[in-house]
């Protein structure tokens, strides 16, 4: 038996919709190999298996059955998949949304490593930005994982703006519990937030190559704005290069990804992966090298 098939082997996976761009598979399957590990990471995505948010339940027991390791869940799935679990994590529990389920001994445990992606994300790369006054775009359950991590990283108010008026309700209502009142609000006028604000974080999937354009008109943009997004594919979106071409500090999803993979990572495998050569890995292959 050769060495490779003497290393200890782990199959995750990841659940969503219109997930055959992600990068989240070479990033954990290099990282894995680094760690002496047969790391085998799957996409199960809803749009090419012709399913809905309902076959959830049949697709985590398949992986149940199969043994893998866990999964990670994306849109649209992060608060659906929740009624399905045994287990929460503190923080899943504190955000509804769950990104990340660890199967083991007959249980499901649902995680959450996107509050903490992007936290790290913004404190490297926004570390001294202004953060009196901020607007997001987007109370889904990403949207949910990033409010509660700007204001875990001193934004004063923040103000939420979403297409469902009561699910950005329901999600400030739950910040201002665990933050304090008058952390967030709900946004009802959008020009007149982000005129009054140090920065901008879109949560929504505009911009995404699927769903490609701005998730509000470039025209409310201004030079002394900084300007976040949580979409990495492509890297640079349409939102970040009107924000680049204004003169705006701009922070792209990269990440975020790479820093949710991570705590991913340690859920899946029990090791500790090295972020720094994680990150490395995916800004190759962001610039096509890999």
């Amino acid at each position: 038996m050769n060495t490779w098939d003497q290393r200890p082997a782990v199959l995750a996976g990841l659940i969503g919709r219109g997930i055959q761009a992600s990068r989240t598979p070479a990033m954990h399957e290099r990282e894995g190999a680094q760690q002496g590990l047969r790391l085998i990471y799957r996409l199960i995505d809803l749009d090419v298996l012709g399913l809905g948010p309902e076959a959830l339940e049949e697709l985590l027991t398949a992986a149940e059955r199969m043994g893998f390791a866990g999964l990670n869940i994306t849109y649209p799935c992060k608060q659906t998949v929740i009624p399905l679990l045994h287990d929460l994590s503190d923080d899943a529990r504190a955000l509804g949304a769950v990104n990340t389920v660890v199967l083991r001994g007959g249980r499901r445990v649902g995680h959450n490593t996107d509050c903490s992606g992007f936290a790290e994300a913004f404190h490297r790369g926004l570390p001294d930005a202004p953060r009196a006054r901020v607007v997001q775009l987007g109370a889904g359950g990403a949207g949910t994982a990033v409010a509660h991590a700007l204001l875990s990283e001193g934004v004063g108010h923040l103000a939420i703006a979403d297409t469902d008026m009561q699910r950005a309700d329901a999600v400030a209502k739950a910040l201002n519990e665990r933050f304090g009142s008058g952390r967030a609000i709900a946004c009802s006028d959008l020009p007149a937030a982000v005129a009054a604000s140090d920065g901008l974080v879109n949560c929504t999937p505009v911009g995404m190559e699927k769903f490609p354009g701005t998730p509000l008109p470039v025209a409310l943009l201004r030079p002394e704005l900084w300007v976040a997004e949580i979409v990495y594919f492509p890297l640079e979106t349409s939102l970040l290069r009107a924000a680049r071409d204004l003169g705006c500090r701009t922070l792209d999803g990269g990440g975020m990804a790479v820093f949710q993979a991570v705590g991913a990572f340690r859920l899946f495998t029990g090791c500790d992966p090295d972020a720094g050569r994680m990150l490395g890995h995916f800004l190759e292959m962001s610039s096509g090298c890999a």
